[in-house]
């Protein structure tokens, strides 16, 4: 009995076509062939809520066993700047959109009282930081209710840029909020920030999640932007970096305070806008 031959038999009519340019062709063509791509976030606006703001004459200072929801921060009357009312992607990042919307409508722990602690002119500006000071615009206490925020881990949450005025963002690159704060195992992150404009902060691409954006009230985001902040002169500018290089804790402390607006603006109300067709256009405001 003969072995069957081991040579490998091309019928006659696959025979003219199979060629070993064909073959290297095929194969390179297999590997560098795009891999899916990515969907667009979906930018649906799925809730609206409102955050009024108020300005004081002076910069907070107050007692700090205080609750934030037993006194406004200022020590005189303070001065309406006027309503924002936000538009949320709940599809985009559910978590995110639930958790801010609790903030704003919650009665034990909430955004209203609260100061804007930090204003990047031309930028953002920063709201939401949590410690255990009440005259350092933080919001408190630690809240145990609020479930773990898995938007956080999923690298879609972040597709959206920082392109434009307007946009609400869930900080993570840019959050200042108290280490002590941080450190306790049911801390949730509800440090949010608002983009002003004129430009686009690509900075923030990557490392902090758009989650909605203005739908009404920009020009009180544009007025907030316009509070002077302090500003250290260039020689203690390079003084702290010096100090920084050294490892100098001090160095980061005093840094803290930068950027701080040397008026007190506020959340003076907050809560959700119950409408019956929250959608709008994503091309908003």
């Amino acid at each position: 009995m003969t072995m069957a031959s081991s040579s490998i038999i091309i019928p006659p009519f696959l025979s003219a076509s199979i060629t070993r340019r064909n073959l290297l062709l095929s194969t390179t063509i297999a590997t560098v062939s795009p891999s899916p791509q990515v969907p667009p976030p979906d930018v649906t606006i799925t809730d609206r809520v409102f955050l009024d703001f108020s300005l004081c004459p002076t910069y907070f200072r107050s007692d700090p066993s205080a609750t934030l929801s037993s006194t406004t921060p200022c020590s005189s009357d303070s001065t309406p700047l006027g309503r924002v009312v936000l538009g949320l992607y709940g599809r985009h990042v559910p978590l995110t959109v639930s958790t801010f919307k609790l903030m704003c409508t919650s009665s034990s722990a909430s955004y209203k009282n609260t100061p804007i602690h930090k204003i990047f002119p031309g930028q953002f500006f920063l709201a939401g930081r949590q410690g255990l000071r009440r005259d350092t615009a933080e919001v408190g206490p630690l809240l145990k209710n609020l479930p773990p925020n898995t938007d956080v881990v999923n690298s879609k949450s972040f597709l959206i840029p920082h392109a434009r005025p307007g946009l609400v963002s869930l900080c993570l690159s840019e959050n200042d909020d108290d280490d002590e704060t941080r450190l306790d195992p049911e801390y949730r992150n509800v440090e949010f920030l608002i983009t002003t404009g004129p430009g686009p902060c690509p900075q923030l691409d990557g490392g902090n999640i758009v989650f909605g954006t203005v739908l009404e009230g920009l020009d009180v985001v544009t007025s907030i932007a316009a509070v002077p902040t302090f500003k250290p002169s260039e020689k203690i500018r390079q003084f702290n970096d010096f100090a920084e290089f050294l490892g100098d804790e001090r160095a980061q402390n005093a840094r803290s305070l930068w950027n701080r607006p040397l008026k007190t603006v506020f959340i003076s109300d907050c809560g959700e806008l119950k409408v019956t067709k929250p959608s709008l256009s994503p091309s908003l405001p």
